[in-house]
């Protein structure tokens, strides 16, 4: 296991900076997720910890040692890649083995390692099988495996659900994690799908055009978003946001929306931030909001029903809107509701940052 330190990298292709002085720590057995949407930078970084590119600045450091330029080959790494990267030619065994047959292991431990990859990822009747014999899930399971027949200090994840569908997804997801707690073996696992990345990360690095917006545990970067960006990015359905701005009342604020209705705003949860007349974001989540009589209007103009919840599509000052309602709350096409939200978040019109208090 090791530990991984990222200081100052920057990276570019051409003129454009893809990486611009990206700083970060993960701590020695702990699963890292680098999560945000296409072109952010993540498969970027992903790639130059592999060694696969090399930072134009910037330092790598794995525990103690600096890898910053070196090869592949010496960084004690172990990558599982989104195409599965298997060799159609070889059979699931002959997969597993090939790594450590070109580091001229032994075949007695070779085939030890064989055996305990494949007891504990369930590959044993699958051994003598070629790729094309495998289904996806099975497929992703070998590639993991042959990351896992090398014991290395460093595991490498790629989007590797990518190409699974939903519910396998969700299958090979805890099957990973079950593999890194069992294994403690540090890994860093890139990803667009905000999902993968609450479910599987100890640690949690959002990236957004070639910085790092947040990190931390995933439910702290999900209660307390940094900003507007964050709070968008992470929760499904995502965050609603509309405008509004601050205005006294009594001792403390109220946030007023453009068609008018009015939110309190709780002074110690934004100490230090309020003024009259700031422009704001207003963000809520859907499953901060609830129906009540005399909150704000809410006309549905499409329910989305799941079952145990709706969905309820709308406009709120003028902004698209989604609320979700309890299953014993009916609710359909055109009803006119009065909803209040549990929980509010304020962001800086301009900057997006949050003015929630630290």
């Amino acid at each position: 296991m090791a530990s991984v330190t990222v200081a100052k990298l920057l990276k570019r292709f051409g003129q454009t900076e893809v990486l611009k002085g990206v700083s970060l720590s993960i701590p020695e057995g702990a699963f890292a997720v680098l999560v945000g949407p296409s072109g952010c930078g993540k498969s970027t970084l992903l790639r130059l910890l592999a060694g696969l590119e090399i930072a134009d600045q910037g330092t790598i450091h794995f525990g103690s040692r600096d890898v910053t330029r070196l090869e592949p080959r010496d960084r004690d790494i172990s990558m599982v890649f989104q195409s599965y990267a298997l060799y159609p030619h070889l059979t699931v065994r002959e997969n597993l083995a090939f790594g450590l047959k070109l580091r001229k292991t032994p075949a007695a431990d070779i085939a030890k390692a064989v055996a305990e990859a494949s007891k504990m990822l369930g590959l044993d009747a699958l051994l003598d099988r070629l790729p094309r014999a495998l289904s996806g899930g099975q497929r992703q399971r070998v590639a993991m495996g042959r990351a896992i027949v090398r014991r290395s200090s460093l595991f490498l994840f790629d989007e590797p659900l990518s190409n699974l569908d939903a519910a396998l997804r969700a299958e090979v997801r805890v099957e990973i994690r079950k593999l890194h707690d069992r294994l403690g073996t540090t890994s860093v696992y890139v990803t667009h799908d905000q999902v993968e990345a609450m479910t599987l990360a100890d640690v949690l690095f959002v990236l957004n055009k070639g910085v790092v917006e947040q990190s931390g545990p995933p439910l702290e970067i999900f209660s307390r978003p940094a900003t507007r960006f964050v709070a968008g990015f992470l929760g499904s359905p995502a965050m609603n946001f509309f405008d509004a701005h601050l205005e006294r009342k009594d001792e403390g604020f109220q946030a007023v929306a453009k068609d008018g209705f009015t939110m309190p705003v709780h002074p110690d949860r934004f100490a230090g931030e309020l003024t009259a007349g700031r422009e704001v974001s207003v963000g809520v989540r859907p499953h901060d909001i609830h129906v009540t009589p005399g909150g704000a209007p809410f006309q549905v103009s499409i329910v989305e029903a799941l079952g145990a919840e709706s969905y309820a599509h709308g406009t709120i000052a003028g902004s698209p809107f989604v609320a979700r309602v309890e299953a014993s709350t009916p609710v359909k096409k055109n009803d006119r509701l009065e909803i209040s939200f549990a929980e509010m978040h304020l962001f800086d019109k301009q900057t997006g940052v949050s003015l929630r208090a630290p």
